[in-house]
């Protein structure tokens, strides 16, 4: 289909995963990326890289499905390159009185998809002996943050996850890191005004929030074969609020 190195950006049309999906295609990879809707953004992409850039529309809520998701894109699109892990659910709540279906949705979304895709769509990557797997993780992982009980344990399995599967996959030069960003100014933060966001930058000795442009340079690096040596670590970019 192509010369470009294939990667996979799930949660790909907004905040975070839009800006690693720009920058990638900046630097000319050639860009899948997944979500439920379509916004306006990924219209435009398409028009801009017809021959570098598509759009496939998946709810990760329906893991059941995700085998038949990395078929439609091995099919379509070829062996997979690299995978950016991105997709997830951000609800808070005290966990005494957060719904039971909500707990299940955050475990089915931020846990069970991404290994799933990572099951099947790592495969490409063993039968080429060469391949990257990026999962977004936060500093909630190691931090903890008052309700947010289980997007923090989805946090920390990603993370351990990650420890374990670079060491099933590196001989094969497949590498396998996390990226746990701090808070940054997206759809996820927006309730955080007033007292606690000037709290948050207060804790960062730079005094500010790193932002998705940040993060997605992470991704570029993890992603770039200067980062060879790099496997079954987290990179924290957070302007250092939890130095």
């Amino acid at each position: 289909m192509t010369d470009k190195k294939l990667v996979i950006v799930s949660g790909g049309t907004k905040g975070l995963g839009l800006e690693v999906v720009n920058q990638l295609l900046d630097k000319n990879y050639y860009v899948v990326c997944i979500g439920r809707t379509k916004p306006q953004a990924v219209n435009e992409l398409e028009v801009q890289y017809p021959n570098s850039f598509c759009y496939e529309a998946f709810d990760f809520v329906e893991t059941d499905k995700i085998k038949d998701l990395a078929k439609v894109i091995s099919k379509k699109y070829g062996r997979v390159y690299g995978l950016v892990n991105n997709a997830a659910l951000g609800h808070d709540g005290v966990l005494a009185t957060m719904h039971e279906s909500n707990i299940t949705q955050l475990i089915k979304v931020n846990v069970e998809a991404p290994i799933l895709l990572t099951k099947y769509l790592v495969r490409g990557m063993l039968i080429q002996q060469k391949g990257r797997v990026i999962n977004i993780s936060s500093i909630i992982a190691s931090t903890g943050f008052n309700g947010l009980a289980v997007y923090g344990a989805t946090k920390a399995a990603l993370e351990g996850f990650t420890k374990s599967l670079s060491r099933e996959i590196g001989k094969a030069n497949i590498t396998v890191n996390s990226i746990a960003p701090g808070y940054m100014e997206t759809d996820m933060t927006v309730g955080l005004q007033g007292n606690k966001l000037a709290s948050i930058k207060r804790r960062s000795p730079l005094g500010k929030l790193a932002n998705v442009s940040d993060v997605a340079k992470g991704v570029l690096f993890l992603m770039d074969e200067s980062s060879n040596s790099i496997t079954g670590t987290t990179l924290t970019i957070d302007a250092g609020s939890t130095a």
